[in-house]
């Protein structure tokens, strides 16, 4: 664990040292080596299931894959950021790099920590980061509103998880994640143990974010810079998810008043977020309701509770973290040559840039869940997992997918096809740089497919 940890933490003094020239390669080089040296976490799985133990962190298959996708990503929000920083003086490239490099150092102690108070202080410390990220480099002046919702939905959903887990502490005497899964499970009897249940969970739906505490996240994304946009679909929006599987098993058994109604808002949100990505102009935005849609998909998959369930869930947000990421960084490469995220304003750019145009089709495609992607996989878990639980379900998720593939369509044709806008004149080319970006998001989207059994967490 630590030879990961370590590493990344002294990337930060290491930004501050080196040469101004050298800044973007050093930083790249060495946050590569990083994550390629964190792959190796996916191999060892002991008998318990924890492995790399030490007193705070540990591993386990669930966290495994998450970890890894965290690490994977600082390399390329740096290869993304490069030229979206290039103007500023050395300094804020600097705090620029470092801000990532500390969003990643919380990350792994937050998806590595074994104790639930460890665990929330590191999902709440990587909330300054972003909000700096976000309000210092977005690109109008709405990013401090942005901002503003940001903090103040994560915090007000996260304080009643602090007091929840308080008094979990109070009645079990651990809030160890080793030995809490074998504390008796509580009877929720009592009113005031139903707000418990609520409040443990509260914060993770938030953070998803399920369909009607999701209001946050569009504007996040649409006015975050790119590294911004990055990191919050592929690793922030996980957080709740894996925050829900670790807090689920503590929460039975689960009494139907309580969970029947988020299993609701998560599948009609993926309806409705969908439906709203149809009528969207701005194309990050599409991006960002489209998350919405599919982390609707995972709170479902994990509220039901089956091992299908959360096994589909987990994949899918493996699936989705490198697929949206991988549209976001796409609709960069536009808005730095066409300086306008509007559709119909950039549309028709399979005539310039045909190669750009090959990445956006394999990234629309492995959003619509394009079989045999790990996207499809995890739906089709979900969903049968669903199916089996109430067969009314089959008509929310059906309209799900079937609108899914509709923006995903929508969203390639408007940005690629048709005839050029008469204003764009002149485009710079891609760049390798860009190129490179994307293969490094895609490649392990397709490689997954031979190996599966790295990301099905528990029940592989």
């Amino acid at each position: 664990m630590l030879k990961i940890l370590l590493p990344t933490i002294m990337l930060v003094p290491t930004i501050w040292a080196v040469p101004t020239k050298h800044l973007w390669s050093t930083a790249l080089s060495y946050s590569l080596i990083i994550s390629l040296t964190s792959l190796t976490w996916l191999k060892a799985s002991a008998e318990s299931g924890w492995s790399f133990l030490n007193p705070y962190m540990a591993t386990d298959p669930l966290s495994t894959p998450l970890l890894a996708l965290t690490c994977w990503l600082l390399p390329l929000m740096i290869l993304a950021s490069q030229n979206h920083t290039a103007s500023e003086p050395s300094s804020r490239q600097r705090t620029y790099i470092t801000l990532l490099t500390s969003l990643q150092i919380f990350l792994i102690m937050a998806f590595g920590a074994t104790e639930m108070i460890m665990f929330y202080i590191m999902f709440e410390a990587t909330l300054i980061p972003t909000l700096v990220i976000i309000t210092r480099w977005g690109n109008q002046t709405e990013r401090l509103n942005a901002g503003t919702y940001f903090l103040f939905y994560t915090l007000a959903g996260s304080l009643p998880l602090l007091v929840a887990l308080l008094l979990l502490q109070n009645s079990t005497g651990t809030l160890s994640l080793l030995t809490l899964q074998y504390a008796p499970s509580l009877q929720l009897s009592s009113f005031a143990d139903k707000l418990w249940w609520a409040g443990c969970l509260l914060a993770f739906l938030v953070k998803m974010p399920l369909y009607g505490a999701h209001l946050w996240l569009p504007k996040a994304h649409v006015e975050a810079p790119i590294a911004g946009s990055m990191v919050l679909a592929a690793v922030l929006l996980k957080l709740g998810g894996y925050g829900m599987m670790r807090m689920m098993i503590m929460l039975e058994p689960l009494t139907k008043e309580l969970s029947y109604p988020f299993i609701i808002f998560a599948l009609w949100g993926v309806i409705m977020t969908g439906s709203i990505c149809l009528r969207q102009t701005d194309l990050k935005s599409l991006i960002a309701y489209s998350s919405v849609s599919h982390m609707g998909l995972v709170a479902a998959g994990i509220l039901v509770q089956t091992p299908w369930g959360f096994t589909g869930a987990l994949i899918l947000m493996i699936a989705h973290g490198l697929t949206s990421s991988a549209l976001f960084c796409l609709a960069n490469t536009n808005y730095e040559r066409t300086h306008s995220r509007t559709m119909v304003l950039a549309r028709g750019l399979q005539m310039v840039l045909p190669l750009m145009t090959a990445w956006w089709f394999i990234a629309s495609l492995a959003n619509l869940a394009l079989p045999p992607l790990p996207n499809l996989m995890g739906e089709l878990m979900i969903i049968i997992s669903l199916l089996h639980w109430s067969w009314w379900t089959i008509a929310l998720t059906g309209a799900g997918t079937l609108i899914t593939a509709g923006y995903s369509l929508y969203m390639f044709l408007m940005t690629q096809r048709g005839p050029l806008p008469a204003h764009i004149m002149s485009l710079d080319p891609t760049h390798s740089r860009e190129h490179l970006l994307l293969a490094l998001h895609l490649l392990p989207l397709i490689l997954l497919i031979t190996k599966p059994e790295l990301i099905w967490g528990w029940t592989a």
